[in-house]
């Protein structure tokens, strides 16, 4: 096929998935544009972060992903002393996941509720089969506030378990450090049909692409039930669409 045809097929993709995002404002979805400036636009200036650790974060990241008014995320180490950690030389930093989120839509709040739902904070230094100091359970706060909260939700995990304790720490913020591209939307990279349909973004793109975070949420099926089944509807009717002249190329 043609480099033009190929182009069109693309356009037509990213049209359909845009559909998703019309349709569904309110669940936060966004198409992230394969040409337009990476840095932070205007709307970006009301975002807020949060960090947590809680187990490997190539799952840790699929876990906020699909969750609405996050509008992006970002696996990375946090919660040691040494510099510019890497994955093959920690330290004692922990596998975290940064989150860019909307506080008009969602809270600090919510946002533990889904940390806690999401691994088993009594395990000590580990999660399933991860076992290391790496895969520790943390908040990581940004002042006296959200300490507070990540306190009171902490006692209340506690108090639901009462057998076993809750090891989960909560440190202050001091920094956060991205972990290397391939690990970035781990689960997302395991289904090369997605990214086909995104365009095959460049690689600091797909990081920063708010359908990114979806997607690699959806790819390890940890999307709701309602956001799952419409992505679902989305993409089989592209593939009925395009798929004869996809398989062409």
């Amino acid at each position: 096929m043609a480099v033009s045809g190929r182009n069109a097929i693309i356009q037509l993709l990213t049209l359909a998935l845009l559909a998703i995002s019309v349709a569904n404002q309110a669940l936060g979805i966004r198409i992230a544009d394969p040409i337009s400036d990476p840095s932070r636009d205007a709307s970006d200036q009301a975002l807020k972060i949060a960090v947590f650790a809680l187990g490997s974060f190539w799952r840790s990241e699929a876990v906020f992903g699909c969750v609405n008014g996050v509008i992006r995320t970002t696996a990375g180490y946090s919660g040691g002393s040494k510099s510019n950690p890497e994955y093959r030389s920690l330290g004692d930093h922990a596998e975290s996941v940064q989150v860019e989120y909307d506080p008009r839509v969602i809270s600090f709040r919510r946002l533990l509720e889904v940390f806690w739902s999401s691994h088993d904070s009594r395990q000590v230094f580990g999660q399933g089969p991860d076992v290391g100091n790496q895969y520790r359970s943390i908040i990581f706060t940004n002042g006296t506030e959200e300490a507070r909260l990540a306190a009171v939700s902490k006692e209340k995990e506690q108090l639901r378990s009462r057998i076993s304790i809750v090891t989960t720490q909560i440190q202050q913020l001091v920094a956060f450090y991205p972990a290397e591209p391939e690990h970035q939307k781990f689960e997302l990279k395991r289904r090369p049909f997605l990214l086909q349909l995104m365009g095959n973004l460049p690689e600091d793109e797909l990081e920063r692409s708010s359908l990114a975070a979806k997607l690699n949420g959806y790819a390890a099926e940890l999307c709701p039930p309602k956001i799952r089944n419409q992505i679902d509807a989305k993409i089989n009717q592209i593939v009925r669409k395009g798929w004869p002249v996809l398989k062409d190329v």
